[in-house]
């Protein structure tokens, strides 16, 4: 098997990649068809409204930071991902109940994106932290990077067949399909072999909710992944308001938009399979990824017409996902394994939790000043995050030019960790482990 895909060695992954993969399909035409009703249905193309919607949406998960991780470390993930699968399907039937009889109002949307996003805040941490419940820590890196490509694939597939379905049949029908994909990852999950699954660290001393909080305040690498994470997350990827509107500009329908959201997929593939291709996570890539964002996002900007806009997204899409991807896997390799889930509840928070912080805002520009401003406002936050990054890379001292080259510059990594089973009591090991002796203080 190649290094890209060596996680498709082991049957768990394997089973819990296809039911991803379906489920993903579904989440990002339910997705696309909630974006679009807003501005279209339920209001007179209101961008703001959307932006309201999303944050609503995204709110949960940064106001419950603390219990979601807690529960994801405390919970059988795979049973808890069963309950919140099956919530997420209900949700999605009773909207589309709702819009197929005409009864879905506005403020009846956004009591509906908030019941989303309070489940989801759930059901995030634990999908995060399951990927290495499934693969050891040497595949976790790639298995995050997989895991992007599955929801990329899915990004290319869902939004452009919501589009034809909204135009063929109506918006309400999109929900009905959403349904219908999670039965594969309620199939994915009862097939996953739980004796195969790694053993999860466990906490030596009492678990705090606080802990995961206590741990990212000591590691300053930490910190500055999340402020890069949330400047993206709440200016940078309102990538529904983004492409709806400059859809609306340049005169297309519901199809046009499902397109531009595909064709951002094709970009943001290509960026999950590269970092697939890379032996671990590395900060460097990260920061890397800020600015690759704002110079693509720039230029989106300024295109002229809705093809030469499309392909400025897949270079956009590209710099998002290879951002995002690399610091996931990051925050999961090097993160202690017993508080693996808090802190990915937190890094989740950050990153969807900026959105009810910058999706008004990008909403209101949008509607204010144009799509083009609302880009604009985002390819700044992605600037501003790449100054932090490069500002803490030099300040930290880990940046240094290597010994007997001038001009080569090197960055020191934070390295992987991993857990270390305790050894079995034996003569051998008696032996040859040090006793500490605490002096007499007399």
């Amino acid at each position: 098997m190649s290094v890209m895909f060596r996680s498709f060695s082991i049957f768990n992954y394997r089973v819990w990649f296809i039911g991803a993969l379906v489920s993903n399909i579904g989440t990002w035409m339910q997705a696309t068809a909630i974006s679009w009703v807003v501005l279209t249905e339920l209001t007179n193309n209101d961008a703001a409204a959307m932006g309201i919607t999303m944050a609503l949406q995204f709110a949960p998960p940064l106001l419950l930071v603390g219990v979601t991780g807690y529960v994801a470390d405390r919970f059988d993930r795979r049973h808890l991902l069963m309950i919140t699968q099956a919530l997420l399907m209900l949700l999605g039937l009773t909207i589309g109940v709702l819009l197929v009889t005409d009864v879905m109002t506005l403020p009846m949307m956004y009591a509906f994106a908030l019941a989303l996003g309070f489940i989801a805040a759930f059901d995030n941490p634990a999908r995060q932290a399951f990927v290495s419940d499934v693969v050891s820590r040497e595949n976790a890196s790639n298995a995050v990077a997989l895991n992007a490509a599955s929801f990329n694939g899915a990004r290319m597939i869902g939004p452009a067949v919501a589009g034809i379905v909204i135009v063929a049949i109506g918006t309400g029908w999109v929900f009905f399909v959403n349904a219908v994909t999670f039965v594969a990852m309620f199939v994915a999950l009862l097939l996953i072999r739980p004796a195969e699954l790694v053993p999860r660290a466990k906490n030596l001393g009492p678990s705090r909710l606080a802990d995961g909080f206590r741990y990212v305040g000591k590691r300053p690498d930490l910190v500055v992944t999340f402020a890069m994470v949330f400047l993206l997350g709440a200016f940078g990827m309102n990538f529904p308001i983004f492409a709806s509107t400059m859809a609306l500009e340049f005169g297309q329908e519901a199809d046009g938009y499902g397109l531009l959201s595909s064709i951002l997929a094709i970009g943001s593939l290509a960026g999950a399979l590269m970092a697939a291709r890379r032996d671990r996570a590395r900060i460097r890539l990260v920061i890397a990824g800020t600015a690759l964002f704002a110079v693509a996002a720039t230029i989106s900007a300024f295109m002229p017409n809705y093809w030469t806009y499309a392909a400025t997204l897949m270079l956009t899409g590209f710099a998002v996902v290879t951002t995002l991807t690399t610091a996931n896997g990051y925050v999961q390799t090097t993160t202690d394994p017993a508080l693996r889930g808090r802190v990915l509840a937190l890094y989740m928070a950050i990153l969807m939790g900026g959105t009810p912080l910058g999706a008004p805002i990008v909403g209101w520009v949008a509607a204010e000043f144009g799509p083009r401003a609302a880009i604009l406002v985002g390819a700044a936050a992605a600037f501003l995050a790449f100054s932090i990054g490069l500002i803490w890379v030099i300040a930290s001292g880990r940046l240094h030019r290597e010994e007997g080259r001038q001009f080569r510059l090197t960055l020191d990594e934070t390295r992987p960790l991993s857990v270390i089973p305790p050894e079995e009591f034996s003569d051998e090991v008696a032996g040859t482990t040090p006793i500490r002796i605490v002096p007499n203080s007399r």
